[in-house]
């Protein structure tokens, strides 16, 4: 689409101010949380300490040069006010231009896509209930492997029932916004985990070690509660309900059942 840009269309460059180009990275925030689901493959990986890492900066630095090279042709190709009429403005966007042959390519492109996206956070779901419940923090049942395949089965049957039913019933900008306020949530415990355990547990083995604590943690702390806040008012009060059951499933089970604490009277 580069040969169709009309440098016309990029003026106003941000028609909604930082107040919009915030707004919009608070929803778009979902389309990197790939590179999170990397690490819950840590233990299925020959060499993580290496590779780990390099996968998480590469996927990151791989992603974002594509999706600003995207957002910028796209954009220069077509006024952005006709991309509010579309759900698919890529294949929207090449088919306005009379390539209809690569809209085609794109759309079937883009199922292909989601499916892989579909399976990455499926296979990284199932391994977080593995861990928490090998660790005593989640029933056992989400810690039994396959005889065969040795992956954990009813984890995979669980989530995969839990995200179609949702899929079908709860419209896709509510599942987005959801899902970055748990993510957004999620790091932000785990940045201020990391301050703590250096404070509190120096001596422990740290495989993946983050650098410069506690300034690279505390960043993160205010730079998720930052896209929190950009988030709708309701989105807010779905994440507390959703906050406080789990919370209370963690109270009431697994903190008496961790194998961490030395808790565990099963």
């Amino acid at each position: 689409g580069i040969g169709h840009v009309n440098p016309v269309n990029w003026h106003p460059f941000m028609p909604y101010g930082w107040k919009g180009v915030f707004a919009g990275a608070s929803v778009i925030f979902f389309a990197y949380i790939g590179f999170d689901a990397i690490t819950t493959a840590a233990e299925e990986v020959k060499t993580p300490q290496r590779t780990i890492p390099l996968a998480v900066i590469g996927s990151l630095l791989i992603s974002s040069i594509l999706y600003i090279a995207v957002a910028a042709v796209l954009n220069g190709m077509v006024p952005y006010t006709e991309f509010k009429s579309t759900a698919a403005p890529v294949a929207f966007a090449i088919q306005n231009v009379g390539l209809h042959w690569a809209g085609i390519i794109i759309s079937a492109g883009a199922l292909c896509g989601i499916t892989s996206v579909l399976l990455v956070n499926l296979f990284g779901q199932t391994r977080i209930f593995f861990a928490m419940s090998r660790d005593g923090l989640f029933p056992q049942t989400f810690s039994r492997l396959h005889k065969n395949y040795k992956t954990p089965i009813n984890g995979i049957i669980l989530v995969g029932v839990i995200a179609s039913v949702i899929a079908a019933f709860v419209p896709l900008t509510s599942i987005v916004e959801l899902v970055n306020i748990g993510t957004l949530a999620a790091f932000i415990i785990v940045s201020a985990a990391v301050i703590v355990l250096r404070r509190q547990h120096p001596e422990i083995k740290r495989p993946f070690k983050c650098p410069f604590v506690p300034f690279v943690p505390a960043v993160a702390i205010v730079f998720c509660l930052f896209l929190i806040t950009q988030l709708p008012t309701v989105t807010h009060l779905r994440f507390v309900v959703w906050l406080v059951i789990g919370l209370l499933v963690y109270y009431f089970y697994g903190r008496r059942r961790s194998f961490l604490t030395g808790q565990n009277t099963s």
